[in-house]
């Protein structure tokens, strides 16, 4: 992969239950070492159901209020609040406020250890949780729409 520069508008976008995000990736050629996202999440929508997994990542609150939701623990985020989490601790973070808010994420991408959602009652409650453990991302994420497309006017703030 050589260089480049991309237009979060021009980038490929997902959308669904779990926000609207981009990876500034293509499908065919994935980032080796780093994943960046940015994530627009409405109020009440989560960014990922509750995980926990082998690489660091951290969290930057651009715009907006976000809950985070961590070890069973809320915590509120406001706009340039960052979340560092290392490897291993379970979380994941939910739009909050009355408007949409947009995150930065970033995370290594580390090989080997896989990806754990444990069950988690604060998760559920906020509908980003599971029902019982389990490392299967396709049970995880069972019932939740994704769709790729552009990027909408409106999504990110101007």
């Amino acid at each position: 992969m050589s260089w480049f520069v991309l237009n979060a508008k021009d980038a490929e976008w997902l959308d669904g239950d779990l926000g609207k995000y981009t990876g500034f990736e293509s499908r065919d050629d994935r980032f080796p070492q780093l994943g960046i996202n940015l994530n627009v999440l409405q109020p009440g929508e989560p960014m990922a159901m509750y995980h926990r997994e082998p690489g660091q990542e951290d969290f930057l609150v651009l715009d907006g209020e976000c809950l985070l939701i961590v070890e069973g623990e809320e915590r509120p985020l406001k706009q340039w609040d960052l979340f560092h989490c290392p490897p291993g601790v379970a979380h994941t973070i939910v739009g909050a406020g009355d408007r949409p808010s947009l995150v930065l994420a970033v995370g290594s991408r580390t090989q080997g250890d896989e990806v754990l959602y444990p069950a988690d009652p604060t998760a559920r409650r906020h509908g980003a949780g599971v029902e019982t453990d389990t490392a299967d991302p396709k049970v995880a994420t069972a019932g939740l729409s994704l769709e790729r497309g552009p990027y909408r006017k409106g999504w990110l703030p101007e």
